[in-house]
C-alpha cells in the first residue's frame, strides 16, 4: 500500500515485474444509455491499470461495450447474472443497481464504486486527483465515530487530535466506508437540482471526517469505497421506486443502502468517513422531468428516515448478515403495512444475504 501511495511509474512496474496482487478492485456500473466507455477509461487509465477492474453491464443495455485496451478487467453481462443470481424478481441488478453485482462477484479486500459518467477531479493547484489511493488512505487509517475532532481526520498529514479529546478514544476504529464528493454537479435531488438548475459545486474542501455514530448520512455509491469483508453484505439493492429510470435523480436503491450500512457500521462500532476524494460528475439529465419518477421516493424518505434513526439491533446480531436480517424483519414489521415497496424491499434484502452468504463468501 505504500508503495503503490508513492504515485511513480517505477514502483508500478516493478510490482507489475514481480506480480504483487492489489487488494482493490474498482467496480464500474455501466447503465442503459451508454456503452461506448473508451473515454471514461482513458481518463481513468493513471489510476485503473494499477488494479483489477470489474465492470458491470446493465442487463437492459443491449449494445457492445466498447472498451479500450490495457486494463487487467472482467465483464459480467445479464447471461453471468442469471447464472449467478439466478431469476429472482425482489433482487433486480439493473440501471444503477448493477453495481451491486461487482460487490458480489468481487474477491478483493477493496473495492471502489464509479459511475460511468464521471471523471477524475483536479486540485485547486491544477493536479489530477487520485481518488483510488486517498479512498485506500481512508479506509486503512482509524475513524473516529464516537468523539468528534474539530480539526477533522487527526490521522492526516498535518492534523492531530485537539485539546479535550479522550486519549482512550485516540486510538480510533477500523474505517470500513468511504464517501468521497464531486465536484461540477453536485448530489441535489430532482427538485433543488430544478430549482437551481445552473448551480454547480466548485468548492474543493481538503479534508476527511468521520460521520458521528448514530448520525445518518445519505451515500451516493457514485463515488464510494469499502473494505468488502467488513461491510459487504450491507450494501443492499432492496429499494426499488415503482417505474424509476436510468436518471440519478430517479433512484433510491443507493440512499436506502447507505441507511442500512451506517446502522450496521455504528452497531458493529466501525466508522465511515466522508470528504475526499472528489471526482467530476458530467451527467445532468432532465431534472424536470425526473421529478415525476423521483417524487415517491422523496415522499417515502420522510417515513424512512425516523424509521432508521429508532432502529436498534439486538446484541446477539455479531455479524453483518445477522445485523441485515434484523434490520429486514423490522421494515417488514414496522414499514411493509405503509407501502408495498418496503414488503419488497424487507424481502429484497433477505434474499441478498442468502445470495451473499451462498455466492459471495465462496472463495
Amino acid at each position: 500500500k505504500l508503495f503503490i501511495d508513492t504515485g511513480k511509474d517505477e514502483v508500478f512496474s516493478l510490482i507489475q515485474t514481480l506480480n504483487i496482487q492489489v487488494t482493490l478492485t474498482p467496480v464500474l456500473p455501466t447503465r442503459a444509455l451508454r456503452s461506448d466507455l473508451t473515454t471514461f477509461m482513458n481518463e481513468w487509465r493513471p489510476m485503473f491499470s494499477r488494479f483489477h477492474v470489474i465492470i458491470v453491464k446493465d442487463p437492459d443495455l443491449k449494445e457492445e461495450l466498447k472498451i479500450p485496451e490495457g486494463f487487467n478487467l472482467d465483464v459480467y453481462g445479464k447471461p453471468d447474472i442469471d447464472q449467478v443470481a439466478g431469476s429472482s424478481t425482489s433482487i433486480l441488478f439493473s440501471g444503477y443497481s448493477c453495481r451491486y453485482f461487482g460487490y458480489l462477484v468481487s474477491r478483493k479486500k477493496y473495492i471502489i464504486s464509479v459511475d460511468d459518467d464521471c471523471l477524475p477531479a483536479r486540485d485547486p493547484k491544477g493536479f489530477l486527483v487520485d481518488a483510488v489511493a486517498q479512498h485506500i488512505s481512508n479506509l486503512t487509517s482509524p475513524a473516529t465515530p464516537f468523539f468528534f475532532n474539530t480539526l477533522y481526520d487527526p490521522y492526516a498529514e498535518g492534523a492531530d487530535f485537539v485539546r479535550g479529546y479522550p486519549f482512550s478514544l485516540r486510538g480510533g476504529v477500523k474505517c470500513a466506508l468511504s464517501c468521497g464528493l464531486w465536484l461540477n454537479l453536485a448530489d441535489h435531488d430532482a427538485p433543488t437540482q430544478a430549482l437551481k438548475a445552473r448551480q454547480r459545486n466548485s468548492r474543493y474542501v481538503d479534508a476527511v471526517m468521520t460521520v458521528p455514530a448514530r448520525s445518518l448520512i445519505p451515500i451516493s455509491g457514485i463515488n464510494i469505497a469499502f473494505e468488502r469483508e467488513a461491510v459487504g453484505p450491507a450494501l443492499v439493492p432492496a429499494l426499488k421506486l415503482a417505474g424509476e429510470g436510468k436518471c440519478r435523480w430517479e433512484t433510491m436503491e443507493d440512499i436506502w443502502s447507505g441507511l442500512c450500512v451506517k446502522i450496521v457500521c455504528d452497531h458493529l462500532g466501525l466508522g465511515v468517513k466522508t470528504g475526499l476524494p472528489y471526482i467530476w460528475r458530467t451527467d445532468r439529465g432532465d431534472p424536470i422531468a425526473s421529478l415525476k419518477k423521483e417524487w415517491e421516493g422523496v415522499k417515502l424518505m420522510e417515513e424512512v428516515i425516523p424509521f432508521f434513526q429508532s432502529v436498534r439491533l439486538p446484541r446477539e446480531a455479531t455479524t453483518v448478515e445477522e445485523c441485515i436480517i434484523e434490520v429486514a424483519n423490522a421494515v417488514k414489521e414496522r414499514l411493509g403495512s405503509m407501502d408495498p415497496v418496503f414488503a419488497r424491499a424487507a424481502k429484497a434484502m433477505l434474499d441478498w444475504v442468502e445470495l451473499w452468504q451462498s455466492v459471495g463468501s465462496s472463495s
